[in-house]
């Protein structure tokens, strides 16, 4: 079977007819950023941010035409509309999926649209990447499960999403009512990924816009139900998709994931800054690979230097939550698809992660009054 060319997409595309310019999508030029590798197909259709709700048969027609195709293995469009000429700010407005469109709003409104039954929403995030931020975020998740907690968990990282191998789901999001999706889940908790969109190796080569687009449609498009609480793994750093939940979702807080040496910290300080600007209130520091505790002889190692988050957590006026070691079971049971916090519940590490879980809850508690609520953000 030949390779899908972008030609024979475009080709299959100029079928598909644009209803506001009544030319097809490709003769209109609303196809943005269109990218194929090894079959799976990506792309956006840029519309006026006031149609964005009419233009969702537009998307799904497109879509559905795209993985028609011979060689087409996977098929993932979204809406992108660029912000009407005149309104403040200069970055582009995302306009995602089946949503009625509405006008521009308090940030807390526009969180509570997207997700109107999450009752709160952490962020779990990192100043840079390599520091364990996805598996500090998963078995947070499982902490808080394992509390009696309903729990989701949303994949926020479109260009390295890691949380169906983590959580140890294949397979794509099936459609009940054929309007949302309904979310993969295990171990008791509600999963969604970019990654249940494309195969594991296919980049996400992406502009700012269409990351927005796409994180919006996996909280509005996905039917998460009632939830108390949604993890949300950030990805690392602090670009589109940071500002993207910090503006668009009411989170109740956010949970700063660093290694104890400086340079991590440096990156570390700049996320939880992000935050703190935003007024996303930071419940606290996670130090992970804290420290190597050696299986043969029981003997401890600083790898990475010992106490530098902690340390960090107080001078930024922020809780400490608790320290990680490296551990090799973490590792591998990470890749495996099976968390230690499940797959070795009677281990330390998993222990240490119940205890921060504990302190995030009771943070949210703090935070809503006991009701989980999310507190009113306004950006500014």
């Amino acid at each position: 079977m030949s390779e899908i060319t972008k030609d024979d997409i475009l080709e299959a595309l100029g079928g598909v007819i644009d209803p506001i310019s009544g030319k097809d999508v490709v003769s209109a030029g609303i196809i943005q950023g269109l990218q194929t590798k090894d079959g799976n197909v990506a792309f956006a259709i840029e519309v006026p941010a006031e149609r964005g709700a009419e233009m969702e048969p537009l998307r799904k027609e497109a879509e559905n035409t795209v993985f028609a195709l011979s060689g087409v293995v996977s098929a993932t469009v979204v809406l992108t509309a660029e912000r009407p000429q005149g309104t403040s700010g200069s970055q582009p407005q995302p306009q995602g999926g089946a949503a009625p469109s509405k006008p521009a709003g308090p940030a807390q409104q526009q969180g509570a649209d997207l997700l109107p039954g999450v009752k709160s929403i952490i962020a779990v995030a990192s100043g840079k990447g390599g520091v364990g931020k996805s598996t500090t975020a998963v078995n947070i998740a499982l902490g808080l499960a394992a509390g009696g907690h309903s729990v989701g968990l949303l994949d926020a990282d479109i260009y390295g999403p890691s949380m169906p191998r983590m959580m140890g789901i294949s397979g794509r999001p099936n459609s009940a009512d054929g309007k949302t999706l309904d979310p993969m889940q295990n171990y008791g908790i509600k999963v969604m990924s970019i990654g249940f969109m494309i195969d594991e190796e296919t980049p996400m080569i992406w502009r700012g816009p269409m990351v927005q687009s796409a994180l919006e449609q996996m909280m509005r498009d996905v039917n998460w139900g009632e939830l108390d609480v949604l993890v949300v793994d950030m990805p690392p750093g602090t670009g589109d998709a940071q500002l993207t939940m910090a503006q668009r979702v009411p989170l109740t807080g956010a949970v700063i994931v660093s290694t104890p040496q400086d340079i991590a910290l440096l990156d570390a300080r700049k996320g939880l800054n992000m935050f703190r600007k935003v007024d996303v209130p930071v419940f606290g520091v996670v130090e992970n690979m804290s420290y190597f505790l050696c299986p043969d002889n029981n003997k401890r190692y600083d790898i990475f230097g010992h106490g530098g988050a902690k340390k960090e957590a107080e001078r930024m006026g922020v809780d400490f939550l608790g320290e990680v070691p490296i551990e090799i079971d973490i590792r591998e049971m990470s890749d495996k698809g099976t968390p230690i916090t499940v797959a070795a519940p009677e281990s330390q590490s998993a222990e240490n992660y119940r205890t921060i879980a504990g302190k995030v809850w009771d943070k949210i508690e703090k935070a809503t009054g006991g009701e989980s609520r999310a507190p009113k953000i306004v950006i500014q």
